[in-house]
């Protein structure tokens, strides 16, 4: 709804609170798991109103060069969309394929076309096909009608098929473990010639809050021997973001250790790698991970 992990921590907290305030207030005429969502969805449609838009930087602009002088653009604070650790959203214990359609429904590319849409057809959106609630209930949660809350959704669905965005399993198997260990074994040795046969022609690469991106694996592997050649001797530990695969980079320190860089959020396309997401927020995005804010030295050694 929000399009940051963050700002859906701030949600959950003042949602606490107002249901805390309005506790007394509460005549049972609803299910406590409605009225929370109410308060909820008011939260974040506050939050909301004046904001502008989270996106992906390839939303924002044209894709750059592999140069050094693509990395003086910097996005305002914000305005990128920022992941968030599965285990925080995915339901631990639940149907597979209720947690496949969690899964998809945090995917970076799904949320980033998400902040397109309207706060309330996105509520509707969400409450509908995420949740899985019924028109007369998000109707009654959202104070309107089950037609209003019925042309919410054909619009907002509308808007996605447009852009090509569908909710769609896709649960990492045998055949994309083998490929995300051969790119953790590329990425830590810096074969850049191999990693880069991992990825798809096509292929992209971005790096919040650089408004930089990349097109191409050509691109993607002169970057990295170029202006991204300091990532060379850097560890990953694998992770799980956004429903995605994720890695957690730290680079040489200087003095034996590894400090943090960046948190990869990849995206598998079949057999190869389509996307790799770097956000080097590392400040605030690994506490929120759980992640340590150094490696030791014999973590450097496999």
């Amino acid at each position: 709804m929000l399009g940051s992990g963050f700002d859906a921590e701030d949600a959950v907290q003042e949602t606490m609170v107002r249901a805390w305030r309005a506790g007394e207030g509460f005549e049972g005429r609803s299910s406590v798991r409605s009225w929370l969502y109410r308060i909820a969805t008011n939260v974040c449609l506050d939050m909301l109103r004046g904001r502008q838009r989270r996106a992906r930087p390839m939303e924002l602009g044209p894709s750059r060069p592999p140069v050094e002088s693509s990395l003086e653009a910097v996005l305002p604070e914000g305005s990128w969309v920022s992941p968030i650790a599965d285990e925080r959203v995915l339901p631990p214990e639940a149907d597979p394929a209720e947690v496949a359609l969690a899964r998809d429904s945090i995917r970076l590319a799904f949320i980033a076309m998400l902040q397109h849409l309207p706060a309330r057809q996105r509520a509707a959106l969400i409450l509908c096909e995420v949740l899985r609630w019924q028109a007369a209930e998000t109707a009654e949660l959202l104070d309107t009608s089950v037609a209003a809350v019925n042309s919410a959704l054909q619009r907002a669905r509308a808007t996605m098929a447009s852009a090509g965005t569908e909710m769609t399993a896709d649960q990492v198997g045998t055949q994309q473990r083998d490929l995300l260990a051969r790119f953790v074994d590329a990425f830590e040795r810096y074969d850049i010639d191999n990693l880069v046969k991992l990825l798809h022609d096509d292929a992209v690469q971005s790096m919040p809050p650089f408004a930089m991106w990349l097109r191409g694996s050509g691109d993607i592997g002169r970057f990295m021997l170029g202006p991204g050649a300091s990532c060379r001797g850097s560890r990953l530990i694998p992770l799980a973001a956004n429903g995605s695969p994720a890695f957690a980079q730290y680079k040489p320190d200087g003095h034996g250790g590894y400090m943090p860089w960046a948190l990869q959020v990849i995206e598998i396309s079949g057999d190869r790698i389509a996307g790799i997401h770097s956000f080097l927020d590392t400040e605030h995005l690994f506490p929120a991970f759980g992640l340590s804010s150094q490696l030791p030295a014999q973590a450097g050694h496999r």
